[in-house]
């Protein structure tokens, strides 16, 4: 059932779309608009890639092509006054922007919800430590790691478990900053860019596990409760099967 509190929705767009990456969020967020207004609700879209779907002049009540930034985030707001903000559908651009202006304190200020998802659940999601701890605390089986934030730091515990590790900086769109370090001039290199490019100066080190048999599960449900997932197995993740209950 819709929240009756709910009048007007700022959905945040993906931004620039790389060839082979985040046109799903394009797509997905034109998809919010149009289901968005056939709620009676009131859209106002901000996305700083004119060429999109998303922007075309039908699909929202307002359209604003600017940069994706906290800045204009904000001007916006001031201007438009929504109850609301889509992020989630901008992928790692909107999630960013979304999570900055609640930590702030802004989104509270102004009374404005967020939709999709809460601050704490993108923490856990982004937050390389956050996301630890909560595995951790449900007794998920992890592999060795740890979170940094210095090179020096991640040097030192990549002499404790051994080379290979994986670099995993925290917020960072399609795992921008990371990588496999072989050598510890490596890891000095794409460490030192991960903790420049992550939100909050934050790297996971992992140990390496190439080769390993991966196995990965998706699941969703619908609005009538049934349970939809996929098997995905295999080096390469050939295989796939789908099923319902």
């Amino acid at each position: 059932m819709r929240n009756k509190k709910i009048k007007k929705v700022l959905v945040i767009g993906s931004g620039p779309i790389i060839i082979g990456q985040a046109a799903e969020f394009d797509y997905a967020g034109t998809q919010a608009c149009v289901e968005l207004k056939k709620e009676g609700l009131e859209v106002v879209l901000v996305n700083s890639n004119p060429a999109t779907i998303m922007t075309d002049k039908h699909m929202a009540d307002k359209i604003y092509i600017e940069p994706l930034t906290v800045t204009t985030v904000k001007k916006i707001i001031e201007k438009e006054k929504p109850d609301s903000i889509l992020p989630n559908l901008g992928g790692q651009t909107g999630l960013n922007i979304a999570m900055e202006l609640a930590e702030a304190g802004y989104l509270k200020e102004k009374n404005i919800m967020l939709l999709g998802t809460s601050p704490e659940g993108i923490k856990n999601a982004e937050d390389r430590q956050a996301f630890k701890d909560m595995m951790e605390s449900i007794n998920e089986p992890c592999i060795a790691s740890k979170v940094v934030n210095t090179v020096e730091d991640a040097v030192s515990f990549s002499r404790e478990i051994g080379l290979p590790v994986i670099v995993r900086p925290a917020y960072t769109l399609g795992g921008t900053g990371g990588g496999i370090a072989y050598t510890e001039e490596q890891l000095r290199e794409i460490c030192s860019n991960g903790l420049h490019l992550s939100r909050v100066c934050q790297v996971l080190i992992e140990k390496c596990i190439s080769g390993w048999k991966e196995i990965e599960y998706e699941v969703i449900r619908d609005s009538k409760r049934k349970l939809y997932y996929s098997v995905q197995y295999g080096k390469h993740k050939s295989s796939r099967s789908t099923y319902r209950r």
